[in-house]
């Protein structure tokens, strides 16, 4: 199998059957996400504790690399401190906006995102929800816009 294909198939898979597609009751840490461009909105819930992002969900409703991304990133986040979501974030953005990362296997499931820098259109949709969960780890008020 090729490794394009692969990829192919975790984004549709996350599309399909997002992880982590809900609300956490009692969240305190949580942001809007908006993409006038292609309509794609999303909520991000963040439950820390202690320092440690131990539940993370989203709801909304978004294109097939909106809602993949957005799936992959809870996976990835839960469980992770906030520094190294805050890391994650940083790898993420540069991975998907063509700048170097290093080698991007290291991302896992995550990596399966890298040929979304090749559409400059897409990139947003992709981005959307880590701009979201960082400005929910930040306690930012403010719907976050992608345009």
């Amino acid at each position: 199998m090729d490794l394009r294909d692969l990829y192919q198939d975790i984004i549709v898979d996350h599309n399909r059957n997002p992880r982590n597609f809900r609300t956490i009751a009692g969240a305190v840490r949580l942001a809007e996400g908006y993409n006038p461009l292609c309509g794609d909105k999303l909520v991000v819930y963040a439950q820390v504790v202690d320092g440690r992002v131990e539940d993370v969900s989203f709801v909304g409703s978004g294109c097939a690399i909106s809602t993949a991304s957005a799936s992959l990133m809870t996976e990835a986040v839960k469980g992770k401190t906030v520094a190294e979501a805050e890391a994650l974030f940083t790898d993420m953005h540069e991975l998907l906006t063509g700048k170097s990362v290093g080698d991007p296997e290291r991302l896992g499931k995550l990596a399966a995102l890298a040929g979304v820098k090749d559409y400059p259109a897409r990139v947003k949709c992709a981005t959307l929800s880590w701009h979201t969960l960082n400005a929910a780890l930040h306690g930012e008020q403010t719907p976050v816009r992608t345009e």
